[in-house]
């Protein structure tokens, strides 16, 4: 009987210790830019990260306009914001990875990152997703324009739904304490 419960306790600290080595950490995820490059998020490390599922045609691609305003207010303390366009909710974002980069830089003048539409749903979702979701208690997306805020480690910070806009003092605030 000692063999046995030895036997398992084994089995279970190498099951255990597996799945912690085999976990995808923020930095250890790529994702393709709008431009067709791969991009490591290991290259934002140290950094406060913001992540947005966007969209062109919801009526919450006005946040674009403040998505901005808070990357050019707090870029040089360390913030950078990541755009997802996504197609996922309505078909809200039918256009090709050219046609968004135009619509965002010409509509709301977007100069943070933009990278190529992903999935945040199901079984096509984008890795970085699975991550985001998986790090903030499990929940799916729920729409367009939903923000994880990643600290300098690595970690989800907060997780702030479609209705929170860019200006709402609970992400400035959440925002804040990241940058420290």
């Amino acid at each position: 009987m000692r063999t046995v419960r030895a036997l398992l306790a084994c089995c279970s600290l190498l099951f255990f210790a597996r799945t912690a080595m085999t976990e995808e950490g923020f930095y250890d995820i790529s994702a393709t830019t709008i431009s067709g490059s791969a991009q490591s998020m290991g290259e934002y490390r140290g950094k406060v990260v913001l992540v947005v599922n966007v969209a062109s045609q919801c009526g919450f691609t006005p946040q674009y306009a403040g998505l901005q305003k808070l990357y050019e207010t707090y870029r040089e303390r360390g913030l950078v914001v990541l755009g997802f366009p996504c197609n996922d909710f309505g078909g809200q974002e039918p256009g090709s990875d050219a046609e968004i980069q135009g619509f965002c830089k010409s509509k709301f003048g977007v100069t943070f990152p933009l990278f190529s539409k992903v999935s945040v749903l199901g079984s096509g979702r984008a890795p970085l997703y699975t991550f985001l979701i998986k790090s903030s208690g499990g929940t799916e997306v729920g729409w367009n324009f939903e923000k994880f805020l990643i600290d300098r480690s690595g970690r989800v910070a907060g997780r702030f739904g479609s209705n929170v806009k860019p200006s709402d003092p609970e992400l400035s605030s959440a925002i804040e304490r990241a940058l420290g």
